[in-house]
Formats: structure tokens, sequence, C-alpha cells
């Protein structure tokens, strides 16, 4: 995929689902804040921030992507953009349990781009709606430097999706896309 913007992804700092072990998509179920832990994460990554002049700031509308989005936007003195394509994973039943119970739930990593636990999406769905924000953000704008905060599974997609790679190749290189809590990469 060719764009004609500079993205960096970052993911969110650690928050208590993080902590907990915890699935947290939408609606949330608890307040799932950043922790300690996280708020150092994001205040470290700052000043390397700075340096990549960011023009725009998109965001998930969840609570720790906007705790952290929020913290951003204030160092690098910013308006946040929430879209709601950023979201997490939709785990449907399982939101709020532990993630051992939804890994379960699958036989292999490439199951999860097909089936779907009961009331969530799978990860086609996913692709699906992070390429829409991409190629919407990505048409809309030029030579900018656009800073996304995201969630895990969804950051992932979204950087093989851009190398434009099948859901198979995705899930073989899986490990190779991961991206820590306050963490981030260029796309």
């Amino acid at each position: 995929m060719k764009l004609k913007n500079n993205y960096i992804v970052i993911r969110h700092g650690q928050a208590v689902s993080n902590q907990n072990q915890t699935l947290s998509s939408w609606p949330e179920k608890f307040k799932n804040h950043l922790t300690k832990k996280g708020i150092k994460e994001i205040r470290r990554i700052i000043p390397k921030l700075k340096k990549e002049r960011i023009d725009l700031i998109f965001t998930s509308d969840l609570l720790r992507t906007k705790q952290t989005a929020q913290m951003l936007a204030k160092k690098l003195k910013l308006k946040v953009n929430f879209d709601k394509r950023l979201r997490e994973v939709n785990v449907g039943i399982f939101n709020g349990e532990l993630v051992k119970q939804w890994n379960i739930f699958f036989a292999n990593n490439l199951e999860k781009f097909i089936k779907k636990s009961p009331q969530g999406e799978n990860r086609r769905e996913i692709k699906k709606r992070i390429i829409d924000f991409i190629e919407d953000i990505d048409e809309k704008y030029s030579n900018k430097n656009i800073l996304i905060i995201g969630h895990g599974d969804p950051l992932r997609i979204l950087q093989g999706s851009v190398k434009g790679l099948s859901e198979k190749e995705m899930s073989k290189q899986w490990k190779k896309f991961k991206i820590n809590t306050g963490q981030y990469r260029k796309l």
C-alpha cells in the first residue's frame, strides 16, 4: 500500500487490563485506565515523539487510548481526533474475561481471521475497518506526520495490511508486528 503521509503507530500505555491479563473491548465493562507504569511508558516517549514533528493525532475512543492521547496531545500541543475504527478487537462474550479464555476458543492464530467469538468480530473485520480508516486519512491529508494511537491487534493488522500481506502471512509473522504498551514505530 502506497501512503502519502508518514505514520507513526503507538500502542496505549499499560492499562489495568494488561496488568490483570483481562480482555477489555467495547462497551468497556470496567474503568480500564492507564496504570502508573503505563503513564511512565508514555512520558518516556514524549521527547522522541516531539522530534517527529507530529501534525495530527488520531486515536481509538476507549479510555486507555484517550488517556494516552491526552497526555501526548498536551505535550505536542495538538488536538485529538477520535475514530471508532481504531478500537480494540470486539471480543464479544469474552469482554472482561481472562485473555487465555479467549485464546482457547481458537484453534490457531489464522483462525482468528475467520472465526468470531459470539457477539464479537474476527480479524478480517478489523482489517476492513482499519484499512477504511487509513485510506480515508491518507486521502484527506498529504505529506503530514500522523500519530495513530491504538491497540495491539488492530495495530498489528494495520502494519501487515500496509505491507500487503495476506491473512496467512500476517498470522505467520504475528510476533514480528507486536507493539508493547507505550511503544511506537513508523509504518
